[in-house]
């Protein structure tokens, strides 16, 4: 049975996860974060192989969240994107669900707060249309717009069983 290709799926999740799913794209994407622009620099901080790296570098251009810019002579940098950038509540959000349910026990190894004010940051928390917080318990599932008969049918009759 081959590889399913999530690109090809109808689910936008899955299609998320044919760009993000791959074990060091997120690491990567995380280093972008932190400030990371060179292939070296990558490479050093990830500890990963150049040809792995050389290979995810090139997926995340490829779907549009880096971009590979000349740096002066045959060297290059890898800078987000605005779809890269808009990846970093996501980041924050397993970050922090990381760090609740994973870490250490010596705790996070990197910390990040606002420039301006010394403030950490946080994942921004799940909130109901006035302000409160929202539990998973809060939440129905409907179809969309984009819901083929299949998936319609299914979410009708998990709505009235």
């Amino acid at each position: 049975m081959g590889r399913t290709d999530f690109t090809q799926m109808r689910c936008p999740i899955a299609r998320a996860m044919a760009v993000l799913g791959e074990r060091w794209s997120m690491l990567v994407l995380r280093e972008c974060f932190y400030g990371t622009t060179r292939f070296d620099e990558f490479e050093r901080n990830l500890g990963i192989a150049p040809n792995i790296l050389s290979a995810r570098l090139r997926d995340l251009a490829g779907h549009g969240l880096i971009e590979r810019v000349p740096a002066g002579g045959a060297r290059h940098e890898y800078r987000l994107t605005e779809k890269g950038r808009d990846v970093f509540p996501v980041f924050l959000a397993l970050k922090a669900w990381a760090e609740r349910w994973v870490a250490g026990p010596e705790g996070a190894p990197i910390l990040l707060e606002e420039r301006e004010t010394g403030q950490p940051v946080r994942s921004p928390p799940l909130l109901s249309s006035r302000g409160a917080p929202l539990r998973l318990e809060d939440i129905r599932v409907l179809p969309g717009p984009g819901a083929g008969h299949g998936l319609r049918t299914r979410l009708e009759e998990a709505d009235h069983g």
